[in-house]
């Protein structure tokens, strides 16, 4: 929690670069005996809406699972399946936290100071924070808040869905953010690199 303050101060909200073409998604799976943990990143390109690479990367899960701490456990694989990129993305997308996060420094946030590059959490769940509820058409969206700050957005990508959890990583701004992964939701209720990077692992999974 220590490191988590401390590190906190470094993570830059500012704009995106004006081209944002290359978004890698990035999600982890652990093997069926929670000993290792399987991080898989695709690259995407928004422009051709098709894949350009995609890595994996096994480590052992040397940190307990503890909510608000997700970092110190699957940072590690995520670091490692990033340094075997051949294509340097324009903005990366977590299935996770942000600054909406107890300590403002979700795994976005920790892997975009390291990486020190834009970075955008994006959750299926709220880790902290009231919110309204959005309205069920698509794009519909409302702050989240805690102690007075917005610490993110509720956002609803398809009609009727559940909305996701969307928070500044690092070198973004929340409406960035909120717009870039509405735009890399197609058909489906999570953006497009995250969950070709959810299925990637799923199938490496298997061969663990």
């Amino acid at each position: 929690m220590a490191i988590q303050r401390a590190l906190r101060d470094d993570v830059v909200e500012c704009a995106l670069p004006r081209t944002t073409r290359l978004v890698a998604g990035a999600d982890l799976a652990f093997s069926p005996d929670g000993r290792r943990c399987i991080a898989g990143i695709v690259v995407w390109d928004r422009v051709d809406a098709g894949v350009v690479e995609e890595v994996t990367a096994v480590r052992p899960a040397r940190f307990p699972y503890i909510p608000g701490l997700l970092s110190f456990r699957e940072a590690p694989a995520l670091l490692a399946a990033a340094r075997k990129l051949e294509h340097v993305p324009d903005a990366w997308i977590f299935d996770g936290q942000g600054r909406a996060h107890p300590r403002r420094f979700g795994l976005a946030c920790h892997v975009g100071v390291l990486l020190n590059q834009p970075t955008i959490g994006c959750a299926k769940s709220r880790l902290c924070g009231k919110h309204t509820e959005p309205s069920i058409r698509r794009g519909a969206c409302v702050g989240l808040y805690e102690n007075g700050d917005r610490i993110g957005s509720v956002l609803r990508t398809r009609d009727g869905v559940k909305a996701v959890y969307v928070s500044v990583g690092h070198r973004v701004t929340l409406a960035e953010a909120v717009k870039l992964v509405a735009g890399c939701c197609t058909k489906y209720r999570l953006p497009e690199p995250t969950r070709l990077a959810d299925q990637l692992v799923s199938r490496r999974r298997r061969n663990v």
